[in-house]
């Protein structure tokens, strides 16, 4: 438990250190330019999406990379394996992007023990997914709430904020997981 803690702790850490850079690098003037310090239209929503794709290219590229036999890996016996974790990768953003979106989830039905090829598709599929479902999603609806995880109230925004970290979470995993 000390264990999840503690990753949790880092994974929070690199995302707020990789969006702080992130923020930086984007909003970065040319060299000879003042920088454009103009408010933002949708600061949240609008963070999130520009971050699916940098987190898509990351995670596809690390269950790709990832040999086939080593799909069953555990660290140790109490942990998921690797192929549990590109099953939960794809389960998470389908169903948080459905509830921030409103668009229902694919119906996709998938196993632990799959096939890598089987996982890494829908890894991948799930990212589209997220992709096409925060489209039409703004900053005017933050403070909507809804039931999430059963019975537990969210904030659209809160749930914004809980996808960007839950792909800082689950690639901080990917890396305790394989070095």
């Amino acid at each position: 438990m000390k264990l999840r803690a503690g990753l949790i702790v880092a994974g929070m850490t690199v995302f707020m250190a990789a969006s702080s850079a992130f923020a930086q690098q984007a909003a970065a003037p040319a060299a000879s330019a003042a920088p454009d310090l103009t408010p933002v239209a949708n600061p949240v929503s609008g963070f999130v999406k520009a971050g699916v794709a940098r987190y898509e290219k990351n995670m596809v590229a690390a269950a790709e990379a990832m040999p086939a036999e080593k799909y069953g890996f555990k660290p140790s016996p109490e942990m998921n394996s690797y192929g549990h974790l590109m099953m939960h990768i794809a389960q998470s953003n389908n169903t948080f992007c459905s509830k921030i979106s409103g668009q229902t989830a694919p119906d996709v039905k998938i196993a632990d023990t799959d096939a890598k090829d089987k996982l890494v598709a829908a890894v991948k599929d799930s990212f589209a997914f997220c992709t096409a479902a925060l489209a039409k999603v703004d900053d005017s609806k933050l403070g909507e709430q809804f039931m999430f995880f059963g019975n537990r109230p969210i904030s659209r925004g809160g749930a914004l904020v809980a996808l960007g970290g839950s792909w800082t979470d689950h690639y901080a995993h990917r890396r305790f997981i394989c070095g």
